[in-house]
């Protein structure tokens, strides 16, 4: 079953007698179990109607007897049980505990009229070997939430501010994610955030969202890597050690210099194949707008430039790994190496 299917159902007063969730994405499978609960009770009918189990610490029997039980005081009753070990894949059946399935099987055959069972299984697949997870998917019960891709994930937290009658532009939306990351429990504090700094009706534009929100590592070394490209020695040992403050090793700072020169080479690779920019974020494994951003600061670099720029932060690197050099002195004499060129050309 679709997840859109079983929400529209739930929103029209019909529910299921079980469902099945599961998947990466924790977030949507929080907010399906708060549309469900929040369908079939009153706030003041919850503490009554919802039972909840966890099948590493009580048979899932159990469970099944309680969904057998009658309401009390209450019309329906929703049985929430989170699970691990008797749905998923790749996990042993039973666990610590020796669960009788048989036991639910015979219950789904006859469920009860006034009972909901939330089964909330805590893994990306599950074991469709199984008997119970079998039923259920004859019943229609299993609601996959894997994780949205970039797409997905740029119309949500776009549709987000909009609820909130909020702006949110595509770059920002782009920006907040590259920072972010795919975890929709975080991205919605931020888009949050953002919607009450920008005030009802205001936009929230890159400007807003970088000063907002927490630069990553790749970000500042990017930027680290842009000051190199255009000779700004004060700016790149400005950056370097605001990066040293943040207790970044000058090893891994190296090696992040190093990866986005490559990611450089790559595109203007990729750029002479006429690749879009959403053909290379696909070919290279980035966000399409870090991989925009790099396609902007590569225009500076000749391949040339970048293979020379590479093998001379291999060489730090090797010297830092094996103590010829003291790693921070290391790093910050290479970048004040960049001040002898500044009479050449950037390329």
């Amino acid at each position: 079953m679709e997840a859109k299917e079983a929400l529209k159902e739930i929103k029209a007063g019909k529910f299921r007698p079980a469902y099945v969730v599961y998947g990466k994405d924790r977030y949507r499978i929080g907010q399906f179990t708060d549309t469900l609960t929040e369908a079939m009770f009153a706030p003041d009918e919850r503490e009554l109607g919802v039972v909840k189990f966890d099948t590493s610490e009580t048979l899932i029997e159990e469970a099944a007897l309680e969904a057998e039980t009658l309401p009390f005081f209450v019309e329906r009753k929703l049985v929430i049980v989170r699970d691990s070990v008797v749905f998923a894949a790749g996990g042993k059946e039973g666990g610590k505990l020796d669960h009788k399935t048989d036991r639910l099987q015979h219950y789904l055959d006859i469920p009860s009229e006034t009972t909901v069972m939330l089964f909330i299984v805590n893994a990306e697949k599950l074991d469709e070997r199984r008997k119970l997870v079998k039923l259920l998917k004859d019943r229609d019960a299993l609601i996959a939430f894997q994780e949205l891709d970039t797409a997905e994930l740029r119309r949500w937290v776009v549709k987000r501010a909009e609820e909130q009658k909020r702006t949110m532009t595509a770059d920002a939306a782009d920006l907040l994610l590259a920072r972010t990351g795919a975890n929709m429990q975080q991205l919605a504090i931020e888009v949050d955030k953002l919607c009450l700094h920008a005030g009802e009706g205001g936009v929230i534009g890159v400007e807003e969202t970088e000063l907002l929100t927490v630069s990553t590592v790749e970000e500042d070394v990017f930027a680290l890597v842009d000051a190199i490209a255009s000779l700004q020695v004060e700016r790149s040992l400005k950056l370097y050690r605001a990066l040293l403050v943040r207790r970044e090793e000058p090893i891994k700072i190296a090696a992040l210099i190093a990866r986005q020169l490559r990611i450089m080479l790559q595109i203007k690779e990729l750029e002479q194949h006429r690749y879009s920019p959403q053909q290379m974020a696909g070919q290279i494994g980035l966000h399409p707008y870090a991989v925009k951003l790099a396609a902007e600061k590569s225009q500076k670099f000749k391949v040339a430039r970048l293979g020379v720029l590479l093998n001379e932060i291999a060489d730090l690197d090797y010297k830092m790994k094996t103590g010829a050099i003291d790693k921070t002195l290391g790093l910050e004499l290479f970048l004040l190496s960049l001040g002898v060129q500044r009479g050449r050309s950037a390329n």
